[in-house]
């Protein structure tokens, strides 16, 4: 299905920061032809269901609200519309079902099984930015953000032409805006090049349309129950939107999976203890790495530093392609495990870091050494620029008068 679902997304080669005044700079995301991809996730979901109906052993069940299960017997309990229950017992059940999963309410009521989830104090509201005369209202093959360091608003392309603008900030900041006027006069201080783009009157609509959402990050473990039940995708290990991860997590939770039933021979009792064991690690990975970059995405790309150290990233990556490795490129563009990513991260930034010490330090003393052993050659120029300064200061415009403090 790779090609039918990517031939629907729109590939974003950059992140397009947008300063305050309206200077647009892109910051690529890997090496040329590297991309993300955005897609809609409606119609991501419209595929996934109508290819699995093709299948003869597959039967898709809609209206069904899962009440209950028996991690002993697999038997589950659903709840239908017309408020009849029916039963259906399972060999295997796999919990798919989302950051406030059903089927993992049992695993709550089991000793040994760890559970966090966390709400972070930011909150998100979605906004449209329609096409300009039929066509996009900014470029098309970029993720465009707005970084304004405890807040920001990024921008995804949509097949329509449209861009989605999504709002992140903390609840507080949403719930100071009561007016049309003071959306308008907050887009002014903050996203002034957006407001044509967006429209004021349908700015001053589209805020105040839903309330600002709430982000949950989910942490859980173990994944399974016995030979019974296994947790999927945002089941096991929802997370904040902020590295793009979310759904590839789930679906690489798929490939893992696979790959150990291949392994173990489809042996349930050896493959949900292995695949616990082999993702847990990964996915909580994953997570703190969102909470990260959420950071990085509204605060950091402002920085000259950071902007420096992707430069220097990427220079040594050309170079050193197999020893340095940009975390985002490791993340993104590999199958390098979540949490190894991480390791592997912080010991480049160790070395990366000490190596550019050294290179200033190095700089110092080398200029101090030259300094000195020709510190005749600069004394000589040293007396030429006293006597130019000298004349400078003498020289007087008339009529203006100089202090000195």
């Amino acid at each position: 299905m790779e090609d039918k679902i990517i031939s629907k997304g729109i590939p974003m080669h950059a992140r397009m920061i947008h300063s305050l005044s309206g200077k647009q700079s892109p910051i690529p995301y890997g090496r040329k032809g590297q991309y993300i991809l955005s897609v809609d996730r409606a119609n991501l979901n419209k595929e996934l269901l109508s290819e699995a109906e093709t299948y003869p052993n597959t039967t898709l069940n809609f209206e069904h609200k899962l009440q209950d299960w028996s991690a002993d017997t697999g038997l589950m309990t659903f709840s239908r519309s017309d408020g009849s229950k029916d039963q259906i017992h399972a060999d295997l059940i796999v919990g798919c079902d989302g950051a406030f999963s059903a089927t993992r309410k049992q695993f709550l009521r089991r000793s040994r099984f760890n559970y966090s989830q966390t709400y972070i104090p930011h909150g998100y509201m979605e906004l449209t930015m329609p096409p300009v005369n039929g066509e996009f209202a900014m470029k098309p093959n970029y993720l465009h953000i707005w970084p304004r360091n405890t807040f920001m608003m990024i921008a995804l392309p949509n097949l329509d032409k449209t861009f989605t603008c999504t709002l992140f900030m903390p609840f507080e900041d949403f719930e100071k805006i009561t007016t049309g006027d003071e959306v308008i006069q907050f887009f002014q201080s903050y996203f002034p090049d957006t407001i044509p783009l967006i429209g004021v009157e349908a700015l001053k609509k589209d805020y105040f349309r839903l309330p600002a959402q709430a982000m949950v990050s989910v942490k859980c473990s173990p994944y399974h129950i016995g030979d019974k039940c296994v947790l999927m995708g945002d089941a096991a290990h929802a997370v904040v939107p902020f590295y793009g991860q979310g759904m590839n997590a789930g679906f690489e939770d798929c490939i893992v999976f696979d790959e150990l039933m291949e392994q173990f021979n489809e042996d349930f009792c050896a493959v949900l203890p292995e695949y616990t064991r082999v993702r847990v690690p990964d996915d909580h990975a994953i997570a703190d790495l969102a909470m990260y970059n959420y950071v990085e995405m509204r605060a950091h790309v402002n920085s000259k530093w950071f902007l420096f150290r992707k430069y220097v990233d990427n220079v040594l990556h050309f170079f050193l392609p197999k020893t340095i490795i940009p975390l985002y490129t490791m993340v993104t563009f590999t199958r390098i495990p979540y949490h190894h990513a991480v390791e592997r991260w912080h010991w480049q930034n160790k070395v990366i870091n000490y190596g550019l010490l050294l290179s200033a330090v190095g700089a110092v003393l080398g200029g101090s050494y030259l300094l000195t052993k020709h510190s005749q050659q600069v004394n000589n120029l040293a007396v030429p620029a006293e006597k130019m300064w000298t004349r400078l200061v003498s020289f007087r415009i008339p009529g203006m008068m100089t202090t000195q403090m």
